[in-house]
């Protein structure tokens, strides 16, 4: 019987341990960013030896991974479903923005570490892979239905693409210091020019 006792403490500390080392990961990569982060920084962080952190994780991808599906089970993104069945467009677009600019509000330090860090990391670029497919889902939502000035829904596309960009928040609200609804609102008349 203690040899059973034994294994189960075993497996627990284990799993306790590979717990601290992404929970230290994350907060590296909210505070520093991913290409600052070093696995002697995760290790002091999570309280463990370097070779630990390689124990659980044979390299940067799977660790990098791991940090991506905690965060995001943490912060999910917002879901574009219920945008889908708003009729009138530029309503359609007010909810869309509000929910993304709250989302890119709460998780303003680590998206912008990782965007700042995804084109000197490629691993980063491969792990990002979901994201892409949101964007593209969120981007092939938000045209429909309106009438485009231009005839082809380029500019549209082109004020939309700009307004759900976390770039055009940070612009927008933290430069310019306008609110978040206020935003929205600019972002929505600037659709309907379009």
């Amino acid at each position: 019987m203690p040899r059973k006792y034994e294994l189960k403490q075993r497996a627990l500390s284990q799993s306790e341990t590979r717990r601290r080392i992404i929970d230290a990961t994350v907060e590296l990569h909210t505070s520093l960013g991913p290409a600052q982060t070093t696995v002697s920084a995760i290790a002091e962080r999570a309280g463990v030896q370097r070779l630990t952190v390689y124990r659980h994780f044979a390299d940067t991808r799977t660790l990098f991974e791991a940090c991506r599906d905690r965060w995001m089970a943490d912060n999910p993104l917002p879901d574009p479903a219920p945008w889908a069945d708003i009729d009138d467009p530029a309503d359609r677009l007010r909810v869309a923005l509000t929910a993304i600019y709250a989302y890119f509000d709460a998780t303003e330090a680590m998206t912008g570490h990782v965007l700042r860090d995804l084109p000197q990391l490629p691993v980063m670029q491969e792990i990002a892979a979901p994201l892409v497919h949101y964007w593209e889902s969120v981007r092939g939502i938000l045209p429909v239905g309106w009438a485009a000035a231009d005839g082809s829904g380029e500019q549209l596309r082109a004020v939309i693409g700009h307004a759900i960009a976390f770039g055009s928040l940070r612009s927008l609200v933290r430069a310019e210091g306008l609110a978040d609804s206020d935003a929205v609102e600019l972002m929505v008349r600037l659709a309907l020019l379009a």
